[in-house]
């Protein structure tokens, strides 16, 4: 079955076609484990096979290193095939093993540390050295990297970094836009409130929404995602799996938010994964779909690290989902009410 596409074009000016399934490449960087070339090639010659055209990436992603397995995969392919982003807001330079960023989260990585850096230079020196590393003439979407609390520690901290975008990047990433080195730029963040606050003050285009708007958690619902779709701003949902707890179920050892799961989670999930079963439902399936079922979504981008987990994403983006699952997770208070679904017509 061929994956589904949707069309953003908020400017008229061509737009962008993303394939429902995405593919997000912080794997690829070695997070948590370290893969073999041959291993990240044939996860993304899978996607490429299967239809997937949209990949996004990010200099921290093994500090650079998926932006480099990045560039080997797409050497050969059309540049009008398929829509990259990758991000801005930091920068690498070079460090010892000892020294460099990471340790215990990537592995077999260059030693390279990273600085924050959101002003107009900053943007401009980050874009130059991601096309160096991508080997590509372009990027299709620029994200601004992090801008979130959970990253920076503090609100205070965070409303630094926010008004340092605002101040400077924001000027660079206009410039980009406006003479069409990119085709959209937004930020890619954890949290839905930093979205909104930016959203309020810029022209911004799409937002890379990681972990905030999935089947497990939907308060976004009551402001950011119809603010969005009120201005025509694309979202990308990474994170459908809130970290992988909705992929596996509510086991020991499931993780939410890059931790181990507390148990009011699992025990929320027992109970959506329960619903799920009665109607015949893979978990996985419903916390894919659900993400789709926003008419502001633009793309659902699961990492994989493996073949198989790459196996499950095209499921889980080729799935149906009855109305009646929708239904009782609504008669049963785990779903926001108002939340849209798509709708399944057998």
């Amino acid at each position: 079955m061929k994956l589904k596409t949707r069309f953003w074009n908020r400017h008229g000016t061509g737009g962008l076609t993303f394939t429902e399934l995405g593919f997000g490449t912080a794997p690829l960087g070695n997070l948590y484990r370290a893969i073999s070339d041959q291993t990240a090639d044939d996860i993304l010659a899978r996607a490429w096979e299967a239809g997937v055209r949209y990949y996004d990436t990010a200099p921290l992603y093994g500090l650079g290193l998926s932006e480099t397995r990045i560039n080997r995969f797409l050497r050969d392919k059309p540049r009008d095939d398929y829509v990259l982003s990758t991000k801005i807001g930091r920068l690498l330079k070079p460090a010892t093993e000892e020294t460099r960023s990471g340790l215990g989260k990537w592995f077999e990585v260059p030693a390279r540390t990273e600085i924050y850096d959101y002003t107009y230079d900053g943007v401009m020196r980050s874009v130059e050295f991601s096309l160096e590393r991508l080997g590509v003439p372009r990027i299709d979407i620029l994200f601004a990297h992090d801008l979130d609390a959970f990253t920076h520690g503090s609100q205070a901290a965070l409303g630094a970094k926010l008004n340092a975008l605002m101040e400077g990047g924001y000027r660079a990433l206009l410039k980009l836009r406006e003479e069409g080195s990119i085709a959209a730029f937004g930020a890619g963040v954890n949290e839905w409130q930093p979205c909104q606050w930016l959203a309020e003050r810029g022209d911004f285009d799409i937002f890379l929404l990681a972990g905030r708007y999935t089947l497990l958690e939907q308060d976004a619902m009551d402001s950011f995602m119809p603010l969005a779709e009120q201005r025509g701003i694309g979202i990308v949902i990474g994170g459908p799996y809130n970290s992988g707890v909705l992929a596996t179920g509510a086991r020991s050892g499931a993780f939410y938010n890059y931790a181990p799961a507390p148990p009011d989670i699992l025990n929320r999930v027992t109970r959506l994964d329960a619903a799920c079963q009665a109607h015949g439902v893979r978990l996985i399936d419903a916390a894919f779909q659900f993400c789709l079922g926003h008419p502001a979504v633009v793309s659902v981008i699961p990492g994989g690290q493996s073949a198989a987990e790459m196996e499950s994403n095209l499921q889980a983006a080729r799935s149906d989902i009855p109305q009646a699952l929708w239904d009782a997770l609504k008669t049963q208070g785990l779903l926001h009410p108002d939340a849209p679904v798509k709708v399944f017509r057998p």
